[in-house]
């Protein structure tokens, strides 16, 4: 087990998921952000089944920054509950787990 992470993290747009991700680049709070297009959500909300178009996030980081990360995206996020689902890595290649170490500290290497 690696203390590597994968937030996923959905968005109501391509623009706002873009800015949460280079304002957590920006923080060093992760090495990098998939933007995946639109996808369909289908979810229960406030008593109702929801049908809506929304945008996928991963994340990459460590489960060390995970509590800030956590309060950045719901600080900057349009969603009263947004979803931030943090899922292990358990393994990968040490060169990009190296790099995501990297990238997330407080100075490059």
């Amino acid at each position: 087990m690696t203390d590597k992470i994968v937030v996923m993290v959905t968005g109501g747009s391509a623009a706002e998921c873009k800015r949460i991700a280079r304002r957590l680049l920006e923080k060093r709070l992760v090495a990098c952000v998939n933007l995946l297009p639109r996808m369909r959500s289908l979810y229960r909300w406030e008593g109702k089944i929801a049908d809506e178009a929304e945008y996928l996030m991963l994340l990459k980081s460590t489960r060390e920054l995970f509590p800030e990360l956590r309060k950045e995206v719901e600080k900057h996020h349009s969603y009263s509950v947004p979803e931030v689902i943090a899922l292990p890595i358990i393994d990968g290649a040490p060169n990009y787990l190296n790099w995501i170490t990297e990238c997330v500290s407080a100075s490059e290497g």
